[in-house]
């Protein structure tokens, strides 16, 4: 599990909820089904409002650790809002980030379709790196991480791509496509974590989450 680098990484020490686990600062469907998928107790924050313009110079790893540490705590003051202690605050608020890296450029998510079509044309046939980071935030401190996976596609034809980009799956998928979808036919090899290329690795949340479940006990 690899700490973000634009955060000391400290952990949490805010109290437990006996409702939920965390609030969830994302709209995604697929974060929220991965967090059923391991028991996850959670509510949605919704009307986020985070600028996701990419600043300049700024690198992959430091964007997508910016952005989920900005979600949480943008997160954290939606919920907090109508709380007249803050300190009170009973469960974390979850922020998450997930970008596609080739060459230490960011893709997004496509313009349109010839946007589209050229970031598959781009993927077809080499690796790429898929980056996923998570923030944990109680209005005190902060617990942040960074995973990081290597996704390899097998060469791809143009009317193949076309056919894909038709599917509709690709339309709003940072780097045009989803591993869970019908893309999962273009992947060729994977390293490292399936979740975190969906959205939100389980495995670095739930190191994250029993560490502040220590820690609040501890105290």
């Amino acid at each position: 599990m690899q700490t973000c680098p634009t955060t000391a990484g400290n952990s949490m020490t805010g109290s437990g909820n006996a409702e939920i686990d965390l609030h969830l600062a994302s709209s995604s469907p697929r974060r929220r089904e991965l967090l059923k998928q391991i028991g996850i107790r959670f509510e949605v924050v919704s009307g986020l409002d985070v600028d996701e313009s990419q600043q300049v110079a700024e690198t992959p790893e430091h964007y997508v650790c910016r952005l989920a540490r900005d979600k949480a705590i943008a997160g954290y003051y939606l919920v907090s809002s109508d709380v007249t202690d803050r300190s009170a605050m009973l469960a974390p608020v979850l922020g998450a980030d997930t970008c596609i890296a080739i060459d230490g450029e960011i893709l997004g998510k496509p313009a349109d379709r010839d946007d589209g079509i050229a970031m598959l044309r781009r993927l077809s046939g080499i690796s790429h790196r898929v980056l996923t980071a998570i923030c944990l935030f109680d209005g005190k401190h902060e617990s942040q991480c960074l995973s990081q996976s290597v996704v390899s596609f097998k060469a791809l034809g143009l009317d193949e791509i076309k056919r894909y980009w038709e599917s509709g799956e690709p339309v709003d998928k940072a780097g045009a496509y989803a591993i869970q979808g019908y893309a999962a036919r273009f992947i060729t090899h994977l390293q490292g974590s399936y979740t975190g290329v969906v959205g939100l690795p389980l495995y670095e949340l739930s190191e994250l989450l029993q560490s502040r479940h220590k820690e609040t006990t501890a105290e």
